[in-house]
């Protein structure tokens, strides 16, 4: 990603941590960039495509976290409880990860459609900003599909059924968001996950 779209990104990001996305303007953006407001409007066209941006950036940036913690080491098991913390935390310290993983868009924060929307943009990282956003049930799909693959052969003898095993990954997914609307208590979100989750997971 060129470095003047990575900057005007972490700019907006910045801007809407110190409020509402309906109050932050582009010319403040594109000044705390360091670039021209041209350039700006170059790069996302509209302040709708610079929201797109962000949440395409965000999710991009969650979902990376995921394959890292299912790429790290330990028994299946432990790779989904590392996993599912992994979401807790990233819910917990953005808003905009938040919101996309539950849904609940608040009135401080842009809210984008989900479905794709007209692009013209030169820009290949805005036409993919353009295309559709994922919602929630999305990202509990891609969270899991990314867990069986990552997964798929690495459970101690005797393998688990590839149904079991996919049952298992959306079930850690899904406890994890069920965390981020109502936190747990005394072991957080790995007490959870160590206890729904099949003995066939840990070595």
């Amino acid at each position: 990603m060129p470095a003047a779209r990575e900057s005007l990104l972490d700019a907006a990001y910045t801007a809407l941590a110190r409020r509402p996305w309906s109050a932050v303007r582009m010319v403040d953006v594109a000044a705390a960039a360091g670039v021209s407001r041209q350039t700006l409007y170059n790069e996302f066209g509209s302040k709708e495509g610079l929201a797109r941006a962000l949440v395409r950036r965000e999710a991009d940036g969650y979902l990376t976290g995921v394959e890292h913690a299912l790429a790290g080491p330990g028994d299946p098991c432990e790779r989904l409880t590392a996993t599912a913390e992994w979401t807790t935390s990233a819910a917990r310290e953005n808003a905009l990860v938040r919101a996309m993983l539950t849904g609940c868009w608040s009135e401080r924060l842009p809210s984008p459609a989900l479905t794709a929307v007209p692009s013209s943009s030169a820009v290949p990282a805005q036409r993919r900003a353009d295309g559709p956003l994922p919602a929630p049930g999305d990202f509990v799909a891609l969270v899991r599909d990314r867990a069986v693959a990552a997964l798929s052969g690495a459970a101690a003898q005797p393998q688990p059924d590839p149904t079991e095993l996919a049952r298992s990954c959306e079930l850690a997914v899904r406890l994890a968001l069920s965390c981020v609307a109502a936190p747990p208590g005394e072991g957080g979100v790995a007490a959870l996950v160590r206890t729904a989750l099949p003995r066939q997971l840990a070595s």
